[in-house]
């Protein structure tokens, strides 16, 4: 006899409801102790999309890219700033872009992943997610291997991804709630 529909849907309703519990727990298990602090994020900030070079070099921190403590994320320059207090570079570096840009504008970082398997199959470690793109979870990663594969442009991905000691520099820095600015 055929199982009913409403049971399929019963069924598929808990599997969805466990999953997002999981996840839940996964993401509770990194929040920082001051993350009831305010802090200034959310939608793109209008302006951040038209941040200009910085005419001091590749890896001083490009002009409009805001204030305080935050990681920067430069799309056309495949490069990020993990910016300290007083405006202080702590650590840049070049990444390798996904398939999947995120908009220029400010996010702030949602979750974390100590180690997970990429949505390209690669075994990836000190996962830092801050926003998504139709469904596509954007977010910088290291693969343990410490490859830096060319993105496939037919596959929607969305790791941003570093070498594993670049990695391991975000981790530290990027906790939940930590301020993202992308820019051109």
């Amino acid at each position: 006899m055929a199982a009913s529909s409403s049971g399929i849907v019963a069924g598929l309703t808990v599997a969805a409801l466990a999953t997002v519990g999981f996840l839940a727990y996964q993401a509770s298990a990194t929040v920082p102790a001051d993350l009831g602090s305010p802090r200034t994020v959310g939608s793109p900030a209008a302006g951040a999309s038209e941040a200009p070079r910085n005419a001091k070099g590749p890896t001083a921190v490009p002009a409009g890219s805001g204030k305080g403590e935050r990681v920067v994320y430069s799309l056309g320059g495949d490069r990020v700033w993990l910016v300290g207090g007083g405006g202080k570079v702590k650590h840049t570096f070049r990444v390798y872009p996904s398939a999947v840009d995120p908009a220029p504008g400010s996010y702030a970082v949602t979750s974390r992943s100590k180690a997970v398997t990429g949505s390209d199959g690669t075994p990836v470690e000190h996962v830092v997610r801050f926003t998504s793109v139709e469904g596509v979870a954007i977010g910088f990663s290291a693969a343990v291997d410490g490859s830096t594969p060319a993105p496939d442009p037919r596959v929607r991905t969305g790791g941003i991804r570093e070498t594993r000691e670049d990695g391991e520099a975000m981790w530290m820095f990027a906790t939940i709630g930590r301020k993202v600015v992308v820019v051109r």
